[in-house]
Order: C-alpha cells, then sequence, then structure tokens
C-alpha cells in the first residue's frame, strides 16, 4: 500500500555517492530518490531485515524495469540501463519514513548510544548483512519536522550488502554476490562475555593512496569487534522470529529470482542460528 503510485516522472540527477542516482514524483506527487545499478536490489533486502527487528530503515522498492516520465535524452551516470523509451532496467525508489528528514549525521564511534543494546546489535546487523561501506555520511540522524526535538538515529544506505566483506574492484563482486557472502566467514571469536566476528572489511591496495580514507575504513573494523555475547543473542532472538518465507520474502522485494533468493536466505538463516546458539 506504500508502494509509489506510478506513474513516476523525473526531477533531478543526484551526483552525490558512487551509484546513479536521480530524483522523482510519483503520481501522489510524494517525491522519491531512484537509484540503479547493483545496490538497487541489495538495499530493499537490507532495509527490510533491519526493519523486521525494529530499526529505523528507509522504504525501499525495487522494479525490474520502470518508465520514468521526462527523462533528459542523456544521463550523467547510468545511461546504459535506460531504453528508448524511457524504460529504466533495475532500479530501486527510495524514501524516508512516516515524513521523516535527514538532517545530519552520526558517528560509531561517537554518538550517545555507545555500549548500549540497541547500537550493539546494529553492530550485529551490519556483519549479518555483510555491509562494509559503513563511512559516517551513510548514517542519519532524522527529524519529525512536527516533532522536531526527538531524533531517530539510524543507517540511511545500506547497499553495499550481500556480497564480499570489503570493497572490490567492480560492484558486482562485492554487493549482491551469492557466492561471497557465502564464502565470507562469521563469527571468529566466542569468549565468555563476548564475540568477535570475522569483519575485516578488506579495500584495494590503491586506497593507499588515499591516506584518510584508507584508515578510517581500518578503524571501522572495530565495529565487528568485542560485542557483548548476551547482545549479539538478543539480536539472533529477534531475527529467529522471521519465518522461512519472511526471509525469502525480503530477498524477492529486492527482485532475486527463487533460486538467488533461496541462496541468499539460507545463509541468513545460518546466521541467525550462529547468534541463537551464543
Amino acid at each position: 500500500e506504500d508502494q509509489p503510485k506510478l506513474p513516476v516522472t523525473f526531477l533531478n540527477e543526484d551526483a552525490s555517492g558512487h551509484n546513479p542516482k536521480f530524483d522523482v514524483r510519483d503520481a501522489a506527487g510524494k517525491e522519491w530518490k531512484a537509484k540503479i545499478d547493483v545496490e538497487a536490489q541489495t538495499e530493499p533486502v537490507a532495509s527490510r531485515l533491519l526493519w523486521a527487528i525494529g530499526y529505523m530503515a528507509n522504504e525501499n522498492h525495487y522494479f525490474p524495469t520502470l518508465k520514468v516520465k521526462g527523462l533528459p535524452p542523456r544521463l550523467t551516470r547510468g545511461q546504459e540501463f535506460v531504453g528508448a523509451d524511457g524504460e529504466v532496467r533495475g532500479i530501486r525508489l527510495q524514501t524516508h519514513p512516516d515524513h521523516l528528514e535527514k538532517r545530519a549525521t552520526w558517528s560509531w564511534h561517537h554518538n550517545p548510544f555507545i555500549h548500549t543494546r540497541e547500537l550493539n546489535g546494529l553492530r550485529v546487523m551490519m556483519v549479518l548483512l555483510n555491509n562494509w561501506d559503513l563511512k559516517d555520511e551513510n548514517n542519519g540522524i532524522f527529524i519529525d519536522p512536527d516533532n522536531p526535538t526527538k531524533k531517530i538515529y539510524g543507517v540511511s544506505d545500506v547497499g553495499a550488502s550481500f556480497g564480499a566483506t570489503g570493497e572490490r574492484n567492480t560492484s558486482g563482486a562485492a554487493k549482491g554476490n551469492l557466492t561471497a557472502y557465502r564464502n565470507s566467514r562469521f563469527l571468529k571469536k566466542v569468549a565468555r562475555d563476548y564475540v568477535d566476528f570475522d569483519f575485516r572489511i578488506r579495500l584495494p591496495f590503491f586506497y593507499i593512496f588515499n591516506a584518510p580514507h584508507f584508515f578510517a575504513e581500518l578503524r571501522n573494523r572495530s565495529i565487528g569487534k568485542h560485542i557483548p555475547r548476551d547482545d549479539a543473542k538478543w539480536v539472533g532472538l529477534l531475527l529467529a522470529q522471521l519465518t522461512h518465507e519472511q526471509i525469502r520474502a525480503a530477498f524477492r522485494a529486492g527482485g532475486y529470482t527463487a533460486v538467488q533468493a533461496e541462496g541468499f536466505a539460507a545463509v541468513v538463516e545460518k546466521r541467525i542460528a550462529q547468534l541463537k546458539a551464543l
């Protein structure tokens, strides 16, 4: 019932980030952020799993093809996904929930929730999803204009998920890659009071030439380290309430085939079982 009301009309391109993006308005007058390429499929799935256990998540809807009215003759990025009739292949439309507005960003290492179960649970979810793109600009502080004193913290970009545990030379290897996701390790160390996850956030070698980014990403490896065992198990118990069918439905919402959804969901369920058994 909350899906975009078709048709949608092009508004303007968005040059931020690495993926082709542009803004559209649907037939009900609501504005959406369109994204194409690999993250168009991964983000609808990741956001649904986060939302299912109570975390703030953007609304994401995937379309295998979508006619966009008023497209310019040529997009700056992503033109290869556009047909001659203005039909765009593999597109995700996103909006913030409940009319929230993103006003600022927050840091994994400096925020009001350090040492809380909820933040630790969010850290576990990033590892479970293999979401390796954890820079601060992907974290949002959201405000309800009708209640501006209330701030909601969330991860506003979870597209770099379900693939390798770090950036690769191509998006197809690092995101939405079942083989890479299946072959990545999960738990590394289980101590009496805490767990370490095998969350290495591997970076391409050439990133050494961008030292600030390189060392910031290395620091983010700590997000998967030394998480209280009880907090990690708490996330597993929440996720364990999802049915076999619900988890597969999340992947189908990302446009994956039944076979692909089964493969990805099997990895997720294996990780849930490991958390639940802590």
